[in-house]
């Protein structure tokens, strides 16, 4: 995957060739490919007034495996070892027996941005999703034999974000802006997405998914932000510290964990149509306040204490700009991250690498 995201960075440069010093504007400013942040960063910039972006990012997350804190742990562990929340209720065993093995997430989201006046700019967001969750059920009772495997699915439009970026500096520096992001994310996701499991008793009834599977939040969610960033020379650098608090339980009886994130950024330009940065990601998530009563199953990602935690992760990526004919206002980008460190409150399953593809028009 690595070598393909190098290729299609590659692939990316040669469409926005040639690209020299132009201006943008009457005012004549140079036109930088970090003038962004790399575009795994959401709400980190402002645009002038009457200035409008529209924005389209692809992102993709595999995760295989399942940790328990700092250890990875194989699935006939969780299988044999791990006690089961709901054992006691009709057709439970005593311990967790169906285990996740792999899920790959797909994201698209859509954005639109207006410069409101200089130092406010308008904005919101759209997403879509689709996710798998592929598992493995053992026999009923004890034991590592295994009944078989499935999968589920789930895929629709997730919650909406829409909000403002304010500018808490004057303005006077084209490539420097501290601004301040409050976003309101609505609970226009599903909640109730169903699918047929694998019980360990080897019956298939549809079920509601768990917490993993579902679409949207369920609650109204605030998303402050406060993002710092700059340039010297060649080099471009920035921060961003960000939150979600969940401002009230949804309709099913429970509220996903408040998240804390902070991000810090440095991308070098050889040329100004392009930049490649790196990225260091830190992101600390609560568990799950309350549970659905219509989510319980012999499997980890129904019980809400198996989730949230710390994860510290690497992010490297490439950022273009187009300044001439129908280049002008474009931008292409693309950012690959690995994980340096996670802390899951598990077992959990474990994030492989993210992949984020997006493209933006200033106009």
């Amino acid at each position: 995957m690595t070598f393909k995201a190098l290729c299609a960075a590659a692939a990316l440069n040669a469409a926005l060739l040639p690209i020299v010093h132009a201006h943008e504007g009457d005012g004549g400013t140079v036109s930088y490919a970090s003038d962004h942040a790399p575009i795994g960063v959401m709400a980190d910039h402002r645009h002038k007034k009457g200035e409008w972006m529209l924005s389209y990012r692809y992102m993709h997350m595999d995760m295989s495996g399942n940790r328990i804190g700092t250890d990875s742990v194989d699935p006939d562990t969780i299988a044999t070892t791990v006690p089961n929340r709901f054992a006691g209720a009709p057709m439970m065993p005593p311990t967790l027996r169906v285990v996740p093995l792999e899920m790959p997430m797909k994201m698209h989201m859509a954005g639109a941005m207006y410069g409101l006046t200089d130092r406010i700019t308008l904005m919101g967001m759209v997403n879509y999703h689709s996710k798998e969750m592929d598992h493995r059920t053992y026999m009923g009772g004890m034991g590592t034999s295994v009944l078989g495997n499935f999968t589920t699915e789930a895929s629709g439009f997730g919650d909406t974000s829409v909000g403002a970026i304010f500018g808490l500096d004057d303005g006077s520096h084209d490539h420097r802006q501290v601004n301040l992001s409050v976003m309101l994310s609505l609970p226009t996701g599903s909640m109730t997405e169903t699918d047929t499991v694998l019980t360990p008793m080897n019956m298939q009834p549809e079920l509601r998914m768990p917490y993993p599977m579902q679409l949207g939040s369920g609650t109204y969610d605030l998303k402050p932000a406060v993002t710092a960033r700059s340039r010297s020379g060649q080099w471009s650098y920035g921060a961003q510290l960000s939150g979600v608090v969940r401002l009230d339980e949804n309709d099913e009886g429970y509220a996903l964990g408040d998240v804390l994130e902070g991000t810090a950024w440095l991308a070098f330009e050889p040329r100004p149509w392009v930049s490649v940065s790196g990225r260091l990601k830190a992101k600390t998530q609560g568990q799950i306040d309350g549970i659905d009563p219509n989510i319980m199953a012999p499997v980890q990602t129904a019980d809400p204490d198996n989730h949230g935690g710390e994860t510290v992760e690497a992010l490297f990526g490439v950022n273009l700009a187009g300044s001439e004919g129908w280049k002008r206002g474009h931008r292409l980008a693309l950012e690959f991250g690995v994980p340096l460190h996670r802390d899951l409150n598990g077992p959990q399953m474990e994030t492989d690498y993210t992949l984020t593809l997006g493209w933006q028009k200033a106009f």
